[in-house]
This record gives structure tokens, C-alpha cells and sequence, in this order.
């Protein structure tokens, strides 16, 4: 048992008191039956403390131990199991992706035949679509934003950084319509980099329009958030415009501090693991209290985001040049969790909180055999956890940050915070409550719509002008 003062005396063969203390050895895992006898909660935390110490011998550079680790992590882990074993799974598959990084031949020779389907990436993205209600929230706050801003307006253009889903654009339309004062002439101008993606939201928007006898022009711009030239915007004077950024801006911040590499992280203190409690209402919480009790980083590797010490330079070019185009709304929905820090262990701890809680949700919505929910895990989820663990540099492009930094990148870029509207709240709230699950929670945040599963902070929508 544990004393008081930390230390530690064994006098239980109960599992879940021995196996923070045990070494990762080569014989532990093969030779203890107790492993696959573990209750869901007792394996969860052994998977947790695997993880961490996986990832601990990944960043200071003993393969050996890590791939002992990885052995251990892989006769308990599932994408069919429970919530915990689901999620290990992925953060497991995105260690040993940055473990084969270190080999670049073979790592592009086992890469070499993966085929990347553009039909399936868009059909996996509307599952996400109209699985959770977060883009549904940040659609419907968007528009009333958008709406407001251009009372009276009678030439709109509105830019849509991430022009993926038709059907936001679809409700403004029929928003527009109604209008007292009757409808604007609205101009979209769509950027994505599948044109496939820009064609049928055209053709989707352009039916709709003529529907509502509303004048209406679909401009599309077939390029990366990061080789956008604003010019190409054909922002024209007189018009009203509008900006939407739906979870793209912190994509821009892999351009910068592009060579820093991950610092080794501190030995978390193992011996408390087991302190956590293990009856939490869902794995978030079940996280949390965990990481409360020895796993969370170390205070020297506290500052995590490089704006702590410099500005984004293509973030700072780029949202200068959006605020010479004199945009009356700019609405920006981002992922509000820190996965941007310099560490592994930052990111490997913060990403748990965040994507245990979005498993947390699937497992309240799907049953574990789902298909819709097995792509959603494996293709979308899956694929942020390896680019958020297994990059660096430019490749790291799921540099999600908390609201509070955007903040202070907008103010610096000449932008001032447009409160959002008691009415963008209420119909936020209002949809959120059509959904069957409890667990879905909206809170204001300076002026700002902040999406929760239980009291996690997942996805954040602001609302923006320009300072002249």
C-alpha cells in the first residue's frame, strides 16, 4: 500500500496496487495472466501508464523500451473495445508512426502503396457532420453572426475559408429570403482544395438560390489555406463581406518554428497512478483525475504555445491581409484544447483530455458496432491524434490552441471582438437540446459560444471586426 508520504510497500498481489511500480520488461506482459483479467476501469489506467511511459522512452530515445511498451500496449488495446481501449489504440498506432519516422526509407517504403481516397475523406467528414452537433452549433452561430453584422446591407460576400458543407450556406439563403427588407445580392466565394468538394457546393447552393428567387454568384478558389492569395477573393468595393473559418486558421501555425524539435519530458511519478478513482461517469473524467494524480506535465514545459515567445509570422501575414480587405463579421470556429505545445508529453497529455471526450460522445451515440462510427475513429480522429503525436515541423498541422490565444492573435492582427448575440446563444442552446444526449453543454466565454461535452471544452466559435 502507499504511505502517506509517497513511498511505497507491497502487501496485496492486487494488480492495479503492483503494476504502477512494475518495469516494462519483456517477460511482465507475456507472463501475467492478471493482464487479461483486468477490469474496463483498472485497465484503462494500466493502458494510460503504458502510454505515458511509451511515449517517455520515445523522446529520450530508447526505441528499445518503447517498443517493449508498444508489445505490452497491443495485447490490450482494441478499435472494437471499450472507450479506453479504442483510444489507446490510436494513440499507439501514432507512437509507433513517429517511431518509424526515425527511418525515413522504410518508412516511406511502407507507406509507398497507401492510397489516399478523396470520396471517402469527404464522405468521413459529413459522418462527423451529423454525428456530433458541433458544426451544426457553430453553422447556425455563425449565420445569426453574419445576418446581424449585415442589416440592411444590399451587396453581401461572404468567404468561406473552409467551403466543405453546403448546407450552412443553405440556411443563410433561406435566412436572407426572409429578410423584411427582402434579399440582399449575395456573392459566396468558397476556398477548399478539392475542387469535387467546391463543384457540389456550388451546385447545391446555386439550386437553392434560384428556389428562392435570390440573385446569387458561387466564386470558387481551388486552393490550400496556406497558398491562398487573397487577391483571388475578388473582395469589390461597396460590397458588405463576411468571413468564415471553420477549424482551418491553426493550420497556418505549422509555418512557424517549423525546425524546433520535441524536448525530452520529465518521468511522471508512476507510484500515484493508482490514487486515481476508477468509477468515473465517463473516460474524460476518469482522465482527468488520473492526470490530476502524477501525469500531467512537468511546470518547466508549462508555456506550450510558441506565441508565448514569439508571433506567428504566417498567421500574423495572413490575418493582416484578411483585415485589409475591411471584413464587417469574421466568425472563427476552432478546436479549444492546447495541442500545440513544444513536447510530447504536452501534446500526449493535453490530446488525451480532448479526444476522450469526443470518444466519450461516440460511445453515448453509437453502439460499438457501428461502421459510421468505426471510420469516424479511425479515419478522422485517428488521423488528427497521429499528425498531433507522430509530426514536426510542417507536417504538424493539428496545431489546435485554446480561445484565449486567438484572442491575442486577433488584437495584435487589428481585429476587436464582436460579442455574440443573446440570440446566436439562445439558438445555440436550443439546438444543442434537440439532441437526446445530456452530455452536450454550451457556455459563454467573453462574448464567445464555447461547446463542451460534460465540462471539457472541445470547440469554441468568436465572432470578429475590424479596428479601424
Amino acid at each position: 500500500m502507499l504511505q502517506d508520504d509517497g513511498s511505497s510497500s507491497v502487501t496485496s498481489s492486487s494488480p492495479i496496487q503492483i503494476f504502477p511500480m512494475m518495469s516494462v520488461s519483456p517477460s511482465f506482459g507475456s507472463s501475467s495472466q492478471w493482464l487479461k483479467e483486468l477490469k474496463s476501469e483498472e485497465r484503462g489506467l494500466y493502458l494510460i501508464h503504458l502510454l505515458l511511459a511509451c511515449a517517455n522512452h520515445v523522446a529520450a530515445g530508447s526505441l528499445e523500451n518503447a517498443n517493449i511498451a508498444l508489445d505490452h500496449i497491443s495485447q490490450l488495446a482494441s478499435p472494437s473495445g471499450d472507450t479506453m481501449q479504442r483510444i489507446a489504440s490510436y494513440f499507439t498506432e501514432a507512437i509507433a508512426d513517429r517511431i518509424l519516422r526515425s527511418w525515413p526509407g522504410l518508412y516511406k517504403a511502407l507507406r509507398s502503396t497507401k492510397l489516399s481516397v478523396v470520396s471517402e475523406e469527404i464522405l468521413v467528414r459529413k459522418m462527423f457532420f451529423e454525428i456530433f452537433p458541433f458544426l451544426k452549433v457553430a453553422f447556425v452561430v455563425t449565420n445569426q453572426a453574419i445576418i446581424e453584422a449585415m442589416e440592411g446591407e444590399k451587396m453581401v460576400h461572404i468567404v468561406d475559408l473552409n467551403a466543405a458543407e453546403p448546407l450552412q450556406w443553405r440556411a443563410l439563403l433561406q435566412d436572407l429570403s426572409a429578410r423584411p427588407e427582402g434579399p440582399p445580392h449575395l456573392r459566396i466565394t468558397g476556398v477548399h482544395q478539392q475542387k469535387e468538394v467546391l463543384d457540389q457546393m456550388a451546385h447545391v447552393l446555386t439550386q437553392e438560390a434560384e428556389k428562392l428567387d435570390i440573385p446569387f454568384q458561387f466564386n470558387q478558389v481551388v486552393s490550400r489555406l496556406e497558398d491562398l492569395d487573397v487577391e483571388k477573393l475578388r473582395v469589390k468595393t461597396g460590397e458588405a463581406l463576411g468571413i468564415s473559418s471553420v477549424m482551418q486558421l491553426h493550420t497556418l501555425l505549422a509555418h512557424d518554428n517549423e525546425k524546433r524539435s520535441p524536448l525530452p519530458f520529465k518521468h511522471s511519478n508512476g507510484v500515484n497512478l493508482h490514487r486515481a478513482l476508477v468509477n468515473q461517469n465517463t473516460l474524460g473524467e476518469f482522465l482527468e483525475k488520473d492526470m490530476a494524480n502524477g501525469c500531467s506535465p512537468s511546470n518547466d514545459t508549462a508555456s506550450s504555445s510558441p506565441l508565448c515567445s514569439t508571433g506567428s509570422t504566417k498567421m500574423d501575414s495572413f490575418l493582416n491581409a484578411l483585415w485589409g480587405l475591411s471584413p464587417k463579421v469574421m466568425v472563427v470556429t476552432e478546436q479549444d484544447s492546447n495541442h500545440n505545445g513544444t513536447t510530447l508529453m504536452e501534446r500526449l497529455s493535453e490530446s488525451l483530455h480532448f479526444y476522450a471526450a469526443l470518444f466519450d460522445c461516440l460511445e453515448s451515440t453509437l453502439p460499438r458496432t457501428s461502421l459510421e462510427r468505426l471510420k469516424v475513429e479511425k479515419m478522422l480522429l485517428g488521423e488528427e491524434i497521429r499528425n498531433i503525436i507522430a509530426c514536426e515541423g510542417i507536417e504538424r498541422k493539428e496545431r489546435h490552441e485554446k480561445l484565449e490565444k486567438w484572442f491575442q492573435r486577433f488584437d495584435t492582427s487589428g481585429f476587436g471582438n464582436v460579442p455574440l448575440s443573446y440570440y446566436a446563444m439562445l439558438q445555440a442552446r436550443r439546438l444543442l437540446q434537440s439532441y437526446s444526449c445530456e452530455g452536450y453543454k454550451i457556455k459563454e466565454e467573453n462574448g464567445c459560444v464555447v461547446i463542451c461535452w460534460q465540462d471539457r471544452a472541445l470547440f469554441s466559435v468568436s465572432s470578429w471586426r475590424c479596428r479601424k
